[in-house]
C-alpha cells in the first residue's frame, strides 16, 4: 500500500486544476453567468462528446466483430483520420530532416551552403503554404501531407545540427586518441552524443506536426478532427467543437507522453551517464 502512494499523489497534483477548473466551468454555465449556448456545461460537451463517439449502426455480429463496430462511430473514424496524416507526415518530414540535419552538422562545406537558406525559409509558418499546397496538389491527403511534414521539418532539422555541432569535444579527443577513424567517429561518438539532441527535435516537431493537422484538415479534406470543428463551427455546435478540441488534447498529450517515454528508454544510458 506504501508503494502505491506516489502514484496515488501524483494523479492527485496532475488533476486537481483541471477537476478544479471543470467545476468552477459547470456552476458558471448552469447558474447562467455564462451563455450557454456561447461556452456550453461541461455536462452537456460530455454528452456530446458520447453521442459524436457512439457507432451509428446497431452492433449486428454476422456483419462485423464487435471491436470493428465499436470504432465505427464519427469520432473514432475522425480520430484515426487525424492520426494517421500526422505518422504520414512526421515520417516524412523526419525523415528528410535527420540525414540533412546529420550531413549539416557533421560537414562544414554543407552547413555554410544551406544554412542561409534554411535561416530564411524557417521562421516562415506552414499555415502561410497553405494557398500553395492547394495549388501544387490540389485537395485531399496530399496538401495535409505536405503541411504536416514541413512543420515537423524544421524542429527535427535545427535540433539535429545542434546537437552534431555541440558534441562535447572531450569525446572527440579521446575517439581521435583512440584511433578512431571518420566512420567510426560519426557512429560512434557524434550520433550518439547527438542524440538526446535529436530526440528533442522528434517529441518537438511531432507536436508541430499535430497542430499542422487540424489547420490542414479544416482546409483540404472532408474528414478528420479539425474538419468536424469547422463543419460544428458552421452550424453553431459548440458542445461539439469543445467536444473536438477536448479530444485533440486528449490525443496530443498521449502523443507527447509515449514521446517522452520512449525518449527516457532510448536515453536510459545518458541518464545513467548524467548522474554519475
Amino acid at each position: 500500500m506504501h508503494k502505491k502512494t506516489p502514484l496515488v499523489m501524483h494523479l492527485l497534483h496532475s488533476t486537481i486544476v483541471p477537476i478544479l477548473l471543470i467545476a468552477i466551468w459547470e456552476l458558471l454555465t448552469q447558474s447562467k453567468v455564462i451563455n450557454p449556448q456561447v461556452l456550453p456545461a461541461p455536462s452537456q460537451v460530455f454528452m456530446k462528446w458520447i453521442e459524436y463517439a457512439r457507432p451509428t449502426e446497431p452492433f449486428d455480429s454476422a456483419k462485423t466483430s464487435y471491436i470493428v463496430w465499436l470504432f465505427s462511430g464519427e469520432l473514432p473514424h475522425d480520430a484515426m483520420a487525424t492520426i494517421f496524416r500526422v505518422v504520414v507526415g512526421f515520417g516524412i518530414g523526419a525523415g528528410l530532416a535527420l540525414p540533412l540535419g546529420l550531413a549539416m552538422g557533421t560537414i562544414d562545406g554543407i552547413y555554410k551552403l544551406l544554412n542561409p537558406l534554411v535561416q530564411i525559409l524557417r521562421p516562415i509558418p506552414p499555415i502561410a503554404y497553405i494557398p500553395l499546397a492547394i495549388l501544387w496538389f490540389g485537395l485531399g491527403n496530399p496538401p495535409a501531407f505536405f503541411l504536416i511534414s514541413l512543420g515537423a521539418f524544421f524542429p527535427v532539422l535545427m535540433n539535429t545540427i545542434s546537437g552534431v555541432r555541440h558534441v562535447d569535444s572531450i569525446y572527440i579527443r579521446a575517439a581521435r586518441n583512440l584511433g578512431a577513424g571518420r566512420a567510426t567517429m560519426f557512429t560512434r561518438v557524434i550520433v550518439p552524443a547527438a542524440t538526446p539532441h535529436i530526440l528533442t527535435g522528434m517529441r518537438v516537431g511531432i507536436g508541430v506536426a499535430f497542430i499542422c493537422v487540424i489547420v490542414a484538415e479544416m482546409i483540404a479534406v472532408n474528414n478528420g478532427l479539425g474538419f468536424r470543428i469547422l463543419e460544428a463551427r458552421e452550424f453553431f455546435w459548440s458542445d461539439k467543437i469543445i467536444a473536438g478540441m477536448i479530444t485533440i488534447g486528449l490525443m496530443g498529450l498521449a502523443i507527447d507522453t509515449g514521446m517522452s517515454r520512449l525518449n527516457n528508454y532510448l536515453l536510459r544510458w545518458y541518464r545513467g551517464l548524467e548522474s554519475n
